[in-house]
């Protein structure tokens, strides 16, 4: 494939064009307006699978990546050289990110059509769902930190509008303004690590980054007494925490839940919040430098299990799966911490799959329940009961992403999440420092599966516990817009598209040995060492690299390690597999006794564990601390003391002080003006010829008789003298 402005361009240009054309028509021609932006993502759709099927069945080469750049602009000025370059850099990572982006957008926007076909703002959802998108792709293609952090702050702008996009609910207003404000304190670190690593490195392209690391660039510096390399992986890392709704900025994500069920699906879920596991992933080298993964890795375990307990007691659908998109999330991130570089990354493909699923199957039950009483769709699970005799379509679409999630064999949650979990395993048999992580990973793992049932439980399962609700809900009938997308994401939810067995654990076949496993041949950690003497491609007609002969990747079964090391590995992965099983059996079991059997009764545990209950209900009283605590007791204060500072002693006496100042140099100039200058100075001079000429006059009067008493006056006075 020859790699050209014409074939990468039009992945970000045909939505972003779609936002602009949109913005303008969109009232007028609302239908029109939609149809350009499904038109726009299935277009990029096209594109991205044209990259994606020419680096996983073309080349299919570990090191296939195409790079090229341009001059954005140059500042350089004599010796002083300062200039900025852009480009796109796609590898294997990349390539699937794209394919995955654009085709969960595509059905989501598919969805909408149908979620949104009555909403007094119809168009409009769509034009933001466009700009995001195009922001979103061009993150992914971007080959620098700085186009990166662009389309960043693009992508939470979009957030921002999409999550207040009912801003006549003041809850909606709120959660925008909480989304927009947590995630900039992450932004804020995000850009201190660009201009940590830019003083070292001159620039914050990928491929420049790693040639630093490579030949040891940031050793033996420091910031604020720290080395370099941990400040800076740090810095960046923060932007993933406030990205990806990590403790302890993970309060964010759930009042995000105001938005439509449809954005929530592409952006809360599947994409935007995914993108800070993807900026970790590309850093990757340089966390490891800096000495982080340790840090990473209970963070990530925290945030697994602390919102999987929260998950247990919500009753509102979307807010369980809000919780289970922060704890799986903190799956991603945890793989980041100990190691499982491309686990973690297929987590990432896998849970946007299946969450996007959950979530558009949320949003079909949502639409479907609809209280003629209130007028307001019911979210409510203790109201459901029994919906899978009304909605057979979107149960199984839910059933299958459950057991996706839950961890059960067979499906991509199991592949992904037990090979983070296995890692974990191994890790905390090599540094005991990891038992805590890998014990709060496989607990969130039964967690997983308790809660996730539980919902399908109240959701689908039992009699209808609001009956009038039950009665008023019409019998799903399949149709394209809004069954199609939940099936097809369904399917992908198996394990094999992933893996090659059935399992993932190599027991059943099905790939081809040239395709087996082609996930974890293709999407490897960078090795920061090849790009020691690496060149870049300028914007060309056609790509030099793609003609270049690179050898194709094949899956190596003892990891490169000796025979013995191999085995060690497959033995614990082989326990830590088997343990999630147990554990994922385990929770679907207790639900199934607490909400189908109802032999053990969810009552006693709350008043077992009324205050943890209570702690849950209230998410550990994060919210409480940051509004109640920081903000309220510390940053409102603080602020109050700058005002007074601004208000009571800088405009009171620099500002209004100064102006009192110079009104007295006013008067004192005003008297100074009139008395002397005006009276003494001109006035005065003006008397005092006035006089001078009286005098003459009075001398020069043409009398001699006045000229002979001068003359014997002066003589007198002359012998007087004498």
């Amino acid at each position: 494939m020859d790699y050209t402005i014409w074939t990468i361009a039009p992945i970000v240009l045909l939505p972003f064009f779609a936002f602009v054309i949109n913005a303008f028509i969109v009232k007028k021609f609302t239908k029109l307006a939609v149809a350009i932006s499904c038109a726009a993502i299935l277009g990029s759709f096209g594109f991205a699978t044209r990259i994606f099927s020419d680096f996983v069945f073309g080349k299919y080469a570990e090191d296939y990546h195409i790079h090229k750049v341009f001059n954005w602009f140059d500042l350089s000025y004599g010796s002083q050289i300062f200039k900025l370059d852009m480009g796109i850099y796609i590898d294997n990572m990349s390539a699937v990110m794209l394919f995955m982006v654009t085709g969960v957008a595509s059905l989501i926007h598919i969805f909408s059509t149908y979620y949104m076909a009555e909403d007094k703002r119809f168009g409009r959802f769509f034009v933001y769902m466009s700009l995001f998108t195009s922001a979103m792709l061009g993150l992914v293609l971007s080959d620098n930190l700085l186009s990166v952090f662009i389309f960043w702050e693009l992508m939470g702008f979009c957030s921002y509008s999409l999550i207040g996009f009912y801003y006549e609910k003041e809850g909606a207003g709120n959660a925008s303004m909480k989304a927009f404000m947590t995630t900039r304190v992450g932004d804020v670190f995000f850009l201190l690590g660009i201009l940590a690593i830019w003083s070292v490195v001159g620039n914050v392209t990928f491929v420049d980054i790693y040639r630093a690391i490579s030949d040891g660039s940031f050793n033996s510096l420091y910031a604020l007494g720290i080395p370099l390399a941990t400040f800076a992986g740090f810095s960046i890392f923060m932007g993933t925490i406030g990205k990806s709704a990590q403790f302890p900025l993970q309060v964010w994500l759930p009042d995000a839940m105001f938005g439509p069920t449809p954005c929530s699906a592409l952006i809360h879920a599947a994409t935007m919040v995914a993108a800070g596991v993807y900026l970790s992933l590309r850093m990757y080298p340089l966390m490891e430098i800096g000495h982080l993964t340790t840090m990473i890795a209970y963070i990530g375990g925290i945030t697994a299990f602390g919102a999987a307990t929260i998950a247990l007691v919500q009753t509102d659908i979307k807010a369980v799966l809000a919780y289970s998109t922060i704890s799986q999330l903190g799956y991603m991130v945890l793989g980041v911490g100990v190691g499982s570089y491309n686990a973690a990354f297929m987590h990432l493909i896998t849970h946007a799959v299946f969450k996007a699923c959950l979530f558009l199957s949320a949003g079909s039950v949502i639409h479907s329940l609809h209280d003629h009483h209130t007028h307001e769709h019911v979210q409510e699970m203790p109201r459901m009961g029994g919906l899978r005799h009304k909605m057979p379509f979107t149960f199984w679409a839910m059933m299958f992403c459950t057991l996706a999630i839950a961890g059960v064999p067979f499906f991509s949650g199991f592949v992904s999440k037990d090979r983070i979990l296995g890692d974990a395993l191994l890790m905390a048999l090599a540094n005991k420092t990891y038992i805590v992580p890998m014990v709060l990973g496989f607990g969130g793992a039964l967690l997983t599966a308790f809660y996730m049932f539980r919902m399908m439980f109240l959701t689908f399962f039992g009699e209808p516990r609001d009956k009038d609700l039950y009665d008023h809900t019409k019998k799903e009938k399949f149709s394209l817009n809004r069954n199609f997308p939940l099936l097809l994401l369904s399917v992908f939810t198996l394990g094999v598209f992933f893996s090659g067995s059935l399992t993932g654990q190599g027991f059943i076949k099905v790939a081809s040995e040239k395709r087996y496993e082609w996930f974890k041949v293709l999407i490897t950690k960078p090795k920061v060492e090849k790009f020691a003497s690496y060149e870049r491609q300028p914007w060309g007609h056609t790509d030099i690299k793609s003609n270049f002969q690179l050898s194709e990747a094949k899956y190596d079964y003892n990891y490169g390690l000796s025979a013995k090391e191999a085995h060690h590995i497959h033995h614990w992965h082989l326990i830590g597999a088997l343990i999630s099983i147990f554990i994922a059996f385990s929770g679907i079991f207790i639900a199934y006794m607490m909400y189908i059997k109802k032999a053990w009764n969810p009552g006693w545990w709350v008043s077992m564990f009324t205050r943890w209950y209570r702690a849950l209900q209230n998410r550990y009283y994060f919210d409480d601390f940051y509004i109640g605590g920081l903000i309220k007791k510390g940053l409102l204060p603080f602020n109050n003391l700058l005002a007074f500072i601004d208000m009571g002693l800088y405009d009171r006496y620099a500002i209004d002080g100064w102006e009192k100042v110079n009104r007295a140099f006013y008067t004192v100039s005003g008297w100074f003006d009139n008395i002397f200058v005006d009276t003494i100075a001109v006035d005065g001079t003006g008397a005092s010829v006035r006089l001078f000429n009286v005098v003459l006059r009075m001398i020069q009067s043409g009398k001699i008789q006045l000229y002979f008493m001068i003359i014997v006056f002066t003589l007198v006075g002359f012998i007087w003298t004498l």
